[in-house]
């Protein structure tokens, strides 16, 4: 948690940093332009876009307690943010702990600032399982056509794309594989050899008359 928050918070400061600050737009001793000001900041020049980290929040809501909010209270004073506050959710009580605090505090469950520190938390819950499912599956996917010869990323794509999924694809025949564009008989034969390697294997031969296992 710290070493995210830091890094988050240093990006911010460097985004910051190139964005400049707010400049009085009218001449000295101007008195219309005294008070006018342009914030140029935020914005990337390369794409006119808001820069993904210039805007700094209000407050940052950390899943845990007392220890979790004074670590990220420590990371936010060592790079220099003082004007961001910290609390922290405990989710077995539903306890709101602030950094210097010794207790929590209590909210009423009809809270509806509860509540939307509730739905902060679950929303970065549902955001955090999605990421890694997104990986876990890609990590399975590539565990499975990575390393077969003549197989880059665009024929592993057009394979997925044209078959839907790995499984459907390990049940393939050659010449179904061989349909894919790109994919010719020596790569296709190449493809299915690798997605049944080991099957003889794993499965024995069962005499189906006995039902016994034939070596």
């Amino acid at each position: 948690m710290a070493e995210v928050l830091g890094r988050r918070f240093r990006r911010y400061l460097d985004d910051r940093d190139q964005a400049g600050d707010v400049e009085g737009v009218g001449a000295e001793g101007d008195d219309e332009g005294d008070d006018e000001v342009t914030r140029s900041g935020p914005i990337d020049e390369t794409t006119g876009r808001p820069r993904r980290f210039a805007y700094p929040p209000q407050l940052v809501v950390v899943d845990g307690g007392r220890p979790q909010v004074q670590a990220a209270r420590r990371v936010l004073d060592s790079v220099g943010i003082d004007d961001v506050a910290v609390v922290g959710l405990a989710k077995r009580l539903e306890e709101v702990w602030l950094p210097h605090d010794e207790f929590p505090v209590l909210l009423p469950r009809t809270s509806e600032g509860l509540y939307l520190l509730q739905r902060v938390r679950d929303e970065a819950h549902r955001f955090a399982i999605t990421f890694h499912r997104q990986r876990r599956s890609s990590a399975m996917t590539r565990s499975a056509l990575d390393g077969i010869p003549g197989l880059g990323e665009a024929r592993q794509a057009a394979l997925l794309k044209h078959f839907g999924s790995v499984k459907k694809l390990r049940a393939a025949s050659v010449d179904d594989i061989t349909q894919v564009r790109g994919v010719g008989p020596t790569l296709a034969a190449s493809i299915h050899a690798a997605l049944h390697d080991g099957d003889a294997e794993s499965t024995p031969a069962v005499n189906l008359t006995t039902g016994e296992i034939v070596d």
